[in-house]
């Protein structure tokens, strides 16, 4: 997580990544490649093009994200090697900051935990302090900004994952003709926690698109509740099968984003 050096973590394997994948996530130009199986929803259909009423949730789902700011979130990211990295976070998509707890784990156990800001540059890490039992955000405002090791964003799974979250949600929906007419489909229907999801999945490349091709889908995939609330999204990787996973778990009356890793100058 914090590119230490340590004998029990196995090395990390590069992979080249479209980065500008997370920056239009929702927009209609998502980069696909990937190979698809046919999803059977509870209903037994198979997974299709989106109805116009569909694409409408879909579109609204990142303007009701940033209307429920700021939101309780957890990521979690597989970075090969039988290494793990679970965030759990607040996203204030007013701001378009973020700021949380990471562990990291490894197949013989843990290997490193902290706490973490990130917003649309790049991201921020800190030693997790000692017995510390507050809140994330708690902890992080006590820490001044000599204290948080910052970086740029890197191809990693989990910074991937990570920019992608902070992007989710928008001052506005997004057009929804240009969801349904960029590829987005409907993949079947779910229950998480009592209450029913449709199961998006993200629009496809332009040129998959004019080509009509039938084995590429968007490596996003988003599940959205019958007004628009986004649950969970997950972004599949190249060379990894497990994705990394997002779940939206509600809003956050506490939270309050800390000031310090954010000062200027």
């Amino acid at each position: 997580m914090a590119r230490k050096k340590t004998g029990d973590r196995p090395p990390r394997r590069r992979r080249l990544w479209n980065t500008a994948l997370v920056a239009v996530a929702l927009c209609g130009t998502t980069a696909a490649g990937l190979a698809v199986h046919r999803a059977l929803s509870d209903d037994g259909d198979t997974d299709r093009v989106v109805t116009i009423d569909e694409a409408g949730r879909l579109a609204a789902s990142r303007l009701t994200l940033y209307q429920a700011s700021p939101v309780a979130v957890s990521l979690t990211a597989a970075e090969g090697g039988g290494v793990t990295i679970r965030v759990e976070a607040v996203v204030d998509y007013r701001t378009h900051r973020a700021v949380g707890s990471y562990r990291v784990t490894g197949a013989a156990g843990p290997l490193d935990r902290g706490l973490i800001v990130w917003d649309g540059a790049g991201l921020g890490l800190a030693p997790a302090p000692a017995g510390g039992t507050d809140p994330a955000w708690q902890q992080a405002e006590h820490i001044p900004r000599s204290g948080w090791s910052s970086r740029a964003y890197t191809a990693d799974p989990l910074d991937s994952g990570l920019r992608l979250l902070i992007q989710l949600g928008a001052d506005r929906p997004d057009n929804p003709m240009l969801l349904a007419q960029s590829g987005a489909r409907w993949l079947g229907r779910d229950r998480i926690e009592g209450r029913t999801y449709d199961r998006f999945s993200g629009p496809r490349a332009q040129d998959a698109v004019r080509k009509e091709a039938e084995d590429t889908r968007s490596p996003l995939t988003y599940w959205v509740d019958g007004d628009g609330g986004l649950r969970r999204a997950t972004m599949r990787m190249p060379g990894l099968g497990t994705p990394t996973t997002i779940e939206i778990t509600g809003r956050d009356d506490r939270a309050r984003m800390p000031e310090a890793p954010w000062i200027a100058g």
